[in-house]
Parts: C-alpha cells; structure tokens; sequence
C-alpha cells in the first residue's frame, strides 16, 4: 500500500459516487456540527454581555434564547423551502446569484467563506482553549495542538464524505446524548422542585448586578447569542451529498439538526435561570464555562460529568468540519462561473473538491499561527457572514418565488421574506454591535475578497477574447521549425535528444556553454561523433555553437540566444528540445542540477508565440 492510499484511501472511480453518498445518520455530523456544537458557547457569548446585570442578566437569557429561536424558524422554514427548490444544493450563492445577480450572489458567497473560515480558526482555538484549561501543562502547546488538529479534520475530509461521516458520528452523537440527558435530569429535577432546585455542587453565584437592563445591553446580549446560529444553512448548500431521494434526507437531516438545536438552547436557557448560573469573565481567575456549570449543578463531578465535558471538548474541536464540507462546495460553484480558479471545480481521488479543502487548511492554519491559537477577539465576525448569507439567500427566495407559478408561492414568498427582513436586521444589530470589537474586519476582509474573485474573472474573460477561433485550420505558409538542443556535454541523454531534432528540422543548432575553467573538446569531436554519421545517412548536419559565459552562468546565455535567434527570423518557429533527467527515486532530484527545468521555466517568461518547448527524458534507471 502506497503512502497516498494509507493517509487519503484508494482512489474512487466516477462510477462510485453512489456509493460516497450519505443518509440522516451520517449527515448530522458532517453537515450539523457547527450549529450543534455551537450550542457550547453561544448562551455563553450572551450571558457574557450580561454579566453586569448579575442575577437580572440570568433571568434576561429565557427572552433573549426564545428570541433566538424564533429566528432559527424563520430561517429553518426558508431553507426548507430552498432544499426543495435547488436539490442539486441551493447555498446563499447559487440562490442569490440566480435571482439577485452576479454582484449580490458573490456578496453572499464571499460572506460565507469568510465565515466557514472563521469557523475553523475559531472552533479548533476554543476546543484547545477548554482543553488547556483543564490541563495547564499544555498551554505551552496551544498552537501545536491547534496544527495538529487542523491537519487531522483536513486528512479525514480528503478520505471522502463517508469516512468523514463515520469518523464523526461517535463524538457527535456522544454530545447530544450527554447534553440532552444533563437537560432531561434537571428539567425533571427543577419542576420536582417547584422551580427553585438545589445545584449538586456549589457553583459561583452572579452578583445582585450593578446595572439596570437596557435595551442596547439586551441587543448586544442577542448578537453575541446569535452565533449559536452559525452552520444553518450547511445542509442546503450540500444537497447533492446525500442519498436519494435526496431532497427528502436533506430536509429530514436539517429538521432534526434545528429540532435539536432549538431543544437545546431552550433547555439551557432555563436550566440556566432555575440554577442561577451565569457567565464567568473569560481568562479571569476561576473562569467555568456555562456548560460546565451546569453539568456540575445537576450531576455533579462524577465520572458523567467528565464525560459530557470530553464529549463537548471533542465536538468543539470537531465542528470545524462542517465548513471543511462546505466551504470546497461553495468554492466549486463560485469557480463555476469563472470568478475563482478553475480547479475548485475537479474533484480529487476521493470524489471531494480537494483544492477547497486545500486553501481552508492553509488560511485557517494561518489565521491560527497569527493569533497564536487565541482567537477570541474573532468570535464576533461568526454571526457576520452567517446573517449576510441568511439574509441574502432568503432574499434570493423572494426573487424565486416570484417568478414561479406555484400554488404556494404567495405564502413561501411572505415566509423567506420575513426571514430576509428579519436576518437582515439581526447583521446590522450584529455590526454595530460588535463593530469595536472586531466586526470592521468584516468590511474590510469581503470588499478585498470581492476584488481577487472580479480580477480572476477578468483574466478568464481576457484569455476567453484572445484564444476564442472559430475559423478553419490554417495549413499556408508551413515551414520546419529552427530545432535548438542545449547540452552540456556529449552523453547518451544528448544523443537521444539530437536524433530527435533531426526528426523535426533539417536546420538544427546545438548549443553548449564554454567556460574556461571546463574546457571540452566537444568542438574537436563533432566531426566524428555528428558530423560524418549525419551525412553518411543523407541528413542535414546539425551546427555546433559554443557560447563563451566568462560569469560561469549556464542557463542566461542559452536564453538570451533563443530570444535573439527568435527575434531574427521573426517568419520561422524555434523549436528549444531539452534533454531531462529522469531520477528514479525523489531522493535523487536533489542530486542533479535540474537546468533543464529551469531552462524550460525561463523560456516560457521570456519567449513569445514563436518558441515551442519539447522536454526529451532519459529515465535514469541505475
């Protein structure tokens, strides 16, 4: 087994695709871990805004989360809708570029990206954060781990979609069953008690609060809340993943993700105001996630609670992996239309688009190496993008449905209109909100993007113009090219390469570079060693040229000849045939010079129209 087969698989044919494609089961890990994990630090991130309300903040957080979650219903019925109306993947790009236009459709694109990315640097930086926490002897390694980790999710994604599902499922899983039980066990316990239970351990209280509720505090509360809504819409855009009917998986498997997600925020929600829990100021001394307070309350420190603790480090850590499903597939539909590079577009051994997975390694690895694995002060550009492609595809569902003739589509319009309205308010609140604190980022980071995405659709419209032909072959003025063979001296790889030439032209000039310090009598030998056989065989004799170099360079002088012999016969095409190397093992790469390949590189800046590269190997087999 190869290298490339132990760490990526065996490649899949075209023909298996069928089989790489996915059910419910597999599909909430890969496409509903972002949004379910996020669960761990949303309620988090709004009872930190909260904090200096003390125990009125706690009380705050049950209008706040249902605000949240009447939103996540706006938003879940228009994807919904969208699922069925794009079932080959419907993301905010397909659907507002296709009912919005070009600009509005990269727009949405653009914000997603930015947030699928974020989702990355961020996820993988708050599951190492909650693990060196509980383990101090690692803080010296954040920023490994964080490496290490992001390498890991990016080898499991290059396997293919099904080992991405099965390597997943356990943790995934592992944490819904731990949160859901820790809510059932306190719910029950909390109504047993009239409201009012007892924690199991005693927990850090909130402080009677200094400052009274205002509605921008609140506001702020629901911003930082909202980013429990990140990932929503990652079922939509992978539609075509699943098995058919696909249309029928993909909205049960976004059902059951949003069911859980709602249940979810709803139960902490009032857990955390039955308990009295509240936030604890992050990197202060004594600092407790709400999760694990609230674990702690209801079973205590027992082996469960360290259990549900791993379970929830592991999906933290782990949620990346939803833009690592997502961010190659808005990519490749992006790339489509010409606005990034065409590769995005071709999947790799695996059936997935690996050169996405590719540059989201890169850019979240690099993101992570600046902030050195501390990436809190990102966390609010999470609802950003999020909200911008809510709003957008919504936006791009009104459009659709306007142009249907469905029986429906009066009530579907009003329903993706009124998420659109109601998303689009949520990402001005987020803004100005967080605008201080990071969000300005944002402004600046998709206008750039947006700039690189219109520059390569312009180089693609201006290759397009030159090379477009739709006149016949021309067959006039068809002369044998002038044929150059740089050596460096006389050598089975030299001689394979000459018999070549003599098969294209019968004008053929051999260059060879003389430096003082390295005489050669190849000048002595050409009449024996070419000369007498070619004329012998009725062949025009190829010409020696030497070129003097008194720097010692090799590959400069051979260049500044093609280019000058080219500008000499402005009517004729210069044939450069290179004689390469071939090393049989990589090792051995390093132990040639690899001219050739310079040579070939030089030329092809250099020259124009009129030169034609031809590459000779010798494959080095001792």
């Amino acid at each position: 087994m190869s290298l490339l087969d132990l760490l990526f698989g065996r490649p899949l044919a075209s023909s298996e695709e069928r089989a790489e494609k996915v059910g419910v089961a597999a599909g909430i890990p890969i496409f509903g871990l972002d949004a379910l994990g996020s669960v761990a630090y949303g309620p988090e991130a709004a009872l930190t805004v909260l904090i200096p309300l003390g125990l009125g903040g706690v009380r705050d957080i049950i209008p706040i989360s249902g605000a949240i979650i009447l939103l996540l219903a706006l938003v879940y019925f228009s994807y919904l809708q969208t699922i069925a109306a794009y079932p080959r993947g419907g993301g905010s790009y397909i659907v507002t570029s296709q009912n919005l236009g070009t600009f509005p459709g990269l727009l949405a694109g653009t914000a997603l990206l930015l947030d699928y990315v974020l989702v990355v640097a961020v996820g993988i930086a708050a599951g190492v954060g909650a693990l060196v926490s509980a383990v101090p002897q690692l803080h010296s390694h954040t920023l490994g781990l964080c490496l290490v980790i992001l390498v890991f999710i990016s080898l499991i994604n290059l396997r293919g979609i099904r080992s991405t599902g099965a390597a997943f499922m356990f943790p995934t899983y592992l944490f819904v069953l731990c949160v859901l039980s820790v809510l059932a066990l306190g719910i029950s316990r909390a109504l047993a008690a009239g409201g009012h239970p007892v924690a199991a351990i005693s927990l850090p209280k909130p402080n009677i609060g200094h400052q009274a509720a205002g509605a921008w505090l609140l506001l702020r509360s629901f911003a930082s809340g909202c980013t429990a809504m990140t990932g929503v819409e990652a079922v939509s855009d992978g539609v075509a993943a699943f098995c058919e009917p696909r249309v029928r998986l993909a909205r049960r498997t976004l059902s059951t993700i949003i069911f859980l997600l709602m249940l979810l925020l709803a139960g902490i929600a009032y857990l955390c105001r039955v308990y009295q829990i509240g936030a604890t100021p992050p990197g202060g001394p004594g600092y407790q996630s709400v999760l694990s307070q609230l674990i702690a309350a209801v079973a205590g420190r027992s082996w469960f609670y360290f259990v549900a603790m791993t379970s929830i480090l592991a999906v933290l850590v782990l949620q990346a992996n939803t833009a690592f499903a997502d961010f190659p597939r808005v990519c490749r539909a992006v790339a489509q239309n010409g606005f990034l590079p065409y590769s995005f577009a071709s999947r790799g051994r695996r059936l997935v688009y690996s050169q996405g997975i590719y540059v989201l390694t890169f850019i979240a690895g690099s993101l992570l190496v600046v902030f050195r694995g501390v990436t809190d002060r990102l966390i609010p550009l999470f609802a950003v993008g999020a909200f911008l492609a809510f709003t957008f595809s919504q936006a791009g569902m009104v459009g659709h449905w306007r142009r249907t003739r469905d029986k429906r589509a009066r009530d579907k319009m009003i329903i993706s209109g009124v998420g659109a309205t109601a998303t689009g308010i949520t990402v001005l609140l987020v803004m100005t909100s967080k605008f201080v604190e990071g969000a300005w980022i944002t402004l600046v980071a998709i206008p750039a993007i947006l700039l690189v995405m219109y520059a390569v659709r312009g180089h693609y419209d201006r290759a397009g113009r030159e090379l477009a032909s739709s006149s016949p072959l021309s067959t006039h003025d068809l002369c044998p090219p002038i044929v150059v063979v740089p050596i460096d001296s006389w050598s089975k790889i030299a001689q394979k390469a000459l018999r070549f030439a003599l098969t294209l032209s019968s004008d053929i000039l051999v260059l060879q570079i003389r430096a003082s310090e390295q005489p050669d009598d190849l000048e002595k030998q050409w009449p024996t060693l070419v000369e007498e056989p070619t004329r012998q065989a009725g062949l025009s004799v190829p010409k020696l040229i030497a070129l003097e170099s008194p720097y010692r360079f090799v590959v400069a002088p051979i260049v500044e000849y093609i280019v000058r012999l080219e500008r000499e016969h402005p009517d004729r095409q210069v044939a450069v045939v290179i004689p390469q190397l071939v090393e049989k093992h990589w090792y051995e790469y390093f132990l040639h010079t690899q001219r050739s390949e310079l040579l070939a590189a030089l030329l092809l800046l250099k020259a124009d129209q009129q030169i034609t590269i031809v590459n000779v190997p010798w494959h080095l087999h001792a």
